[in-house]
């Protein structure tokens, strides 16, 4: 069975999730290799893509894993959802010692995933989190390798956001004003 990352209550619409509750697993800091660990989550083989928009559980804020949030990524030991890395690196939720040894183990980097190896642990963790155990690809024989994807970091986005908040006009968006009489 894969080990599950990111899998918290309020992330889902059913309670009793694998994670417990996020506010749980929340820190005051986090890793010293925080920022490697992060990368190694976001470099992780996409399994299934998710079309839909979400939000910060915490804050309420949009982040830069908001559109697929709920997407699942592997590294074919451990499933987590795509917007995990942003809890990671923003609220420094915990993280399993094993899930750290097996990171640090690979000196994070993303390994190489034989399907015919890794389908049956897809198949027996799929229940856990709500999902049909049918490996999402066409051939057994099929390698996963590790390709660069883009990825907005934390940096970008919140620089993005900050200019579209200075290029917004003020004023209430709820309710249209009425034209000014020359």
């Amino acid at each position: 069975m894969l080990g599950l990352l990111g899998f918290y209550d309020e992330l889902e619409s059913r309670s009793g999730q694998p994670n417990g509750s996020i506010h749980d697993a929340v820190q005051s800091a986090g890793e010293p290799d925080e920022r490697d660990l992060v990368a190694y989550l976001d470099a992780g083989h996409l399994l299934i893509d998710v079309m839909e928009g979400g939000r910060d559980v915490i804050t309420g804020s949009s982040h830069r894993h908001s559109p697929g949030c709920s997407s699942l990524m592997t590294d074919g030991s451990w499933l987590w959802r795509q917007d995990f890395p942003h809890y990671v690196e923003t609220h420094h939720v915990s993280l399993p010692s094993m899930f750290l040894d097996h990171v640090r183990s690979l000196k994070y980097q993303m390994p190489t995933i034989t399907v015919a190896q890794f389908a049956p642990h897809y198949n027996e963790t799929m229940p856990l989190v709500g999902l049909s155990s049918a490996v999402p690809w066409q051939s057994a024989e099929t390698t996963l390798v590790p390709e660069p994807r883009a990825v907005t970091s934390k940096a970008q986005f919140d620089g993005a956001t900050l200019a579209q908040e200075r290029n917004r006009p003020h004023g209430s968006w709820g309710k249209p004003r009425k034209p000014r009489r020359t």
